[in-house]
């Protein structure tokens, strides 16, 4: 192929490809306030699709495109992770943990038999902590470190180490933190297989 020819694929792919993260961003902002499965599991299909097209299609994106395409997969793994993560968690445990009123979880709390079991808020500020694992995740594969990945899972476990008592506890920061770092990293990974 000629020299034009390259480039109008180039730019139909990544026309394509910023199309497809913006439908994706608009599926899960519509999940933001209650998690919905068929809009996420379509965002997540169409990062899947752009994730195949840039590792299978051999065109390198000129690095302008890419600039653009970073900034919005960062956009789309920080603030899209949120209703996946969610919906995830909840499709995990059945619904049947109960949100706490500042944030966090209620969890029963194990105690002797003649004692009344009671109910203690564990992992509040996950929203949060989420949101902010997922940026640096997606902004240090973008940057072309991923190791932060290691440094990101460390400072979780150590800083919620203490909170960790429970099953249902560490059952909800695994099954969460894996579902926000897999977003993250899925969505992020386009921009560099962008640059090949």
């Amino acid at each position: 192929m000629d020299a034009a020819a390259d480039l109008l694929v180039t730019t139909l792919v990544a026309i394509f490809l910023f199309l497809a993260l913006c439908a994706a961003l608009v599926l899960v902002t519509v999940s933001l306030r209650r998690p919905r499965a068929v809009p996420l599991l379509v965002a997540s299909g169409l990062v899947v699709l752009c994730v195949v097209v840039v590792a299978v299609l051999p065109w390198n994106i000129p690095p302008l495109y890419v600039a653009v395409l970073a900034l919005l997969a960062v956009a789309l793994a920080a603030f899209g992770g949120n209703p996946v993560v969610r919906w995830v968690l909840a499709v995990a445990d059945g619904g049947r943990i109960v949100d706490g009123p500042r944030g966090g979880i209620l969890v029963e709390l194990m105690s002797e038999p003649p004692a009344t079991p009671r109910q203690e808020e564990i992992l509040r500020g996950g929203t949060t902590i989420g949101y902010l694992e997922r940026l640096a995740a997606a902004l240090g594969i973008v940057a072309g470190f991923p190791a932060v990945i290691a440094v990101i899972v460390a400072v979780k476990g150590v800083g919620r180490f203490t909170e960790l008592a429970t099953p249902a506890a560490r059952e909800r920061f695994i099954v969460g933190t894996l579902a926000s770092l897999l977003w993250a990293c899925a969505v992020s990974a386009i921009v560099p297989l962008a640059l090949w």
